[in-house]
């Protein structure tokens, strides 16, 4: 399986944290994500995506068909993230698109076996795959990229 942890790009204030709209930043670090993404992402992946409007702005760049999960609303934990995604069994390719900390947590759990303080740059993402060698389970991480680097 192969797993993206896809953090919101850059928003504004507020204090209705679910209405929170990107900044112009943002629409850009989305759009120069979602051009890296669509060259390298597997056809017929999942899209899961946080109902907090900036994380739907941020996915919106992919133009790509997604899916709306409530359990991965801002405040959720790594585990959540992770069950939702159906990591380490589900086939194919899982892009969550989502918040700090719980992308964070879920990169450390996978990568650490506990949750550490790992920061997810806005608009930036982790690309993690799992494999079986001999009988140990392991997490690789295949890309961790920025706006800046993309």
């Amino acid at each position: 399986m192969d797993l993206i942890l896809w953090r919101h790009a850059d928003a504004q204030d507020g204090d209705n944290d679910m209405a929170r709209a990107l900044t112009s930043k943002g629409r850009k670090q989305a759009v120069t994500m979602a051009q890296w993404l669509q060259s390298r992402l597997p056809e017929r992946s999942r899209i899961l995506v946080s109902p907090a409007i900036r994380a739907l702005q941020t996915a919106d760049a992919l133009d790509l068909d997604y899916e709306v999960m409530a359990n991965i609303a801002p405040g959720a934990m790594g585990e959540q993230a992770l069950s939702v995604s159906g990591w380490p069994d589900a086939r194919g390719c899982v892009l969550l698109v989502g918040h700090q900390p719980t992308l964070g947590e879920a990169a450390s759990l996978l990568l650490f076996g506990e949750t550490r303080a790992l920061n997810i740059k806005k608009g930036g993402l982790l690309w993690l795959s799992n494999r079986v060698r001999g009988s140990q389970p392991q997490t690789i991480l295949k890309a961790a990229i920025s706006p800046e680097l993309a």
